[in-house]
């Protein structure tokens, strides 16, 4: 049997108090709370997931504000991710805050030597069809392939004409399967693991793909 057993009615509680009130004194008079409705259920989650997605970091609570004009010191959410790295990083992410849970796998922005590879697999008429039609395949699944977390060229990339049988894809800057859900009661309950993995298993076919063409970045990029 399962030890997670759903996200506690005190998790989503405790965001939104944490939302009104993002303070040291806030934090350290409740941090029990974050302990046992946060930390722990998240443990128990990443424990069940770990075993058929390696290894996943949960995030830490504190938000850097080293160059932020948000002094705030605490993340809104919890969530954790397969892979350290913010550019660059191609893995599964999930994030739980008061509003509910946005999971996903992908690269959510690639470095200039992936951004390199993946245009030349688009452009390129057997692995750019394939991509389109594992897009097309996800979204009658819904689970539909995004652009990652930056906004798409304007014009075609160097190199590309605007004219591009592909030219849509040719602009992203990243690639990844993102479900959002809205809080709801089904969180409570083990159906929360059921529900990340049927998205997680369901990307195969882009993790596939970009496992493929993508490859591993040089060692200084890391």
């Amino acid at each position: 049997m399962s030890t997670f057993q759903g996200f506690p009615r005190g998790l989503f509680e405790f965001f939104t108090e944490l939302q009104a009130d993002n303070s040291k004194v806030f934090w350290q008079t409740n941090k029990h709370r974050y302990e046992h409705d946060v930390r722990t259920p998240m443990h128990a989650l990443l424990s069940e997931l770990t075993d058929e997605f390696g290894p996943l970091r949960m995030f830490r609570p504190n938000r850097d504000v080293r160059f932020s004009t948000d002094k705030s010191p605490y993340k809104l959410w919890t969530g954790a991710t397969s892979e350290a790295r913010a550019v660059g990083g191609v893995g599964y992410y999930l994030e739980v805050s008061a509003t509910g849970i946005v999971t996903g796998y992908g690269a959510m922005l690639m470095a200039p030597e992936q951004l390199r590879r993946y245009r030349a697999a688009i452009d390129n008429e057997k692995s750019g069809s394939q991509f389109e039609e594992l897009v097309d395949t996800l979204a009658e699944r819904s689970l539909p392939v995004s652009r990652g977390a930056e906004e798409p060229l304007k014009t075609a990339p160097r190199g590309y004409t605007a004219d591009h049988p592909r030219i849509r894809h040719l602009r992203w800057k990243g690639a990844a399967v993102v479900q959002e859900w809205p809080k709801d009661d089904w969180m409570h309950s083990s159906r929360t693991l059921d529900a990340i993995r049927r998205v997680w298993h369901g990307a195969d076919p882009l993790k596939s793909w970009l496992e493929t063409h993508l490859g591993e970045l040089p060692q200084e990029q890391h």
